[in-house]
């Protein structure tokens, strides 16, 4: 298969990064008797087109209190799209290690990894799983960073232990995702706080306090009526039993009055 020259060089100045991670893995892979390839092919699965950040885009842009999120993850992991799968991937045309070196043929043929077809660099899972990790944390705070780290650092060693990428691919695509979701936050903060600074525009009202829960009918729990009928109700719970216990007074005989509760 011939090289293009990006190809032929990532090959060349990696070569001995690339071995070194996919020779680990490979040894882990041996000891483990392969145990881990169905853990390895989920995560892979569950990383796939980053349609799990796409559901969760969806999910969070339906509520008012969380749009700002799911329109965060949905440009976030577009962007990283874009970048990896449009401009990079068919102008590089690096092949996968299975494809191109023997040695790396045969570790994928023992941990029986299936065969992917699409070139090789960078890795479009791992640029998904950063780009969407990088918009979450930076949206709710810095408690998220150590699982967004986990979760592109275990989307990088699946694909890797897999022989579906080499480990300058899933380097390169983490630097992309996370450039990826610094730039959709950027751009999801100028977007709301032109929304907020226009509310009083029907559309862009609509825009921002939209809720599917208001789309639902009232007597499901989770819908805004119900939600607030349940409220209505603990609260109207509440002073009852806060409110004082009535009593009277009857005259028993021998002149005792006696205090009877209702």
């Amino acid at each position: 298969m011939e090289l293009t020259a990006a190809a032929h060089w990532l090959n060349e100045f990696f070569f001995g990064y690339d071995s070194a991670i996919l020779g680990v893995l490979h040894s882990l892979a041996q000891s483990a008797g392969t145990v881990l390839t169905p853990l390895m092919k989920l995560i892979t699965l569950l990383g796939e087109k980053g349609l799990v950040f796409f559901i969760l885009a969806v999910v969070f842009a339906c509520f008012a209190r969380t749009r700002d999120l799911g329109v965060c993850i949905f440009g976030a992991v577009c962007c990283g799209a874009l970048i990896t799968n449009i401009i990079l991937k068919d102008n590089i045309a690096r092949p996968r290690p299975f494809e191109t070196v023997e040695q790396f043929r045969q570790w994928w043929q023992f941990v029986g990894a299936p065969a992917e077809d699409g070139f090789s660099f960078p890795s479009g899972h791992v640029t998904a799983a950063a780009a969407g990790m990088t918009a979450i944390s930076l949206m709710k705070g810095k408690k998220l960073i150590l699982p967004s780290v986990l979760v592109v650092l275990f989307m990088g060693i699946s694909r890797n232990y897999l022989m579906a990428h080499y480990p300058s691919d899933v380097l390169v695509a983490a630097i992309i995702g996370l450039a990826s979701g610094f730039i959709a936050w950027l751009i999801t903060r100028l977007i709301f706080a032109f929304l907020r600074s226009h509310e009083d525009v029907p559309v862009f009202e609509l825009m921002l306090e939209l809720d599917v829960r208001e789309l639902l009918p009232a007597s499901l729990p989770f819908s805004k009526g119900g939600q607030a009928r349940g409220r209505g109700e603990e609260r109207s719970s509440a002073r009852r039993s806060a409110a004082p216990s009535r009593s009277f007074k009857i005259k028993a005989p021998g002149g005792y009055k006696g205090k009877h509760e209702k």
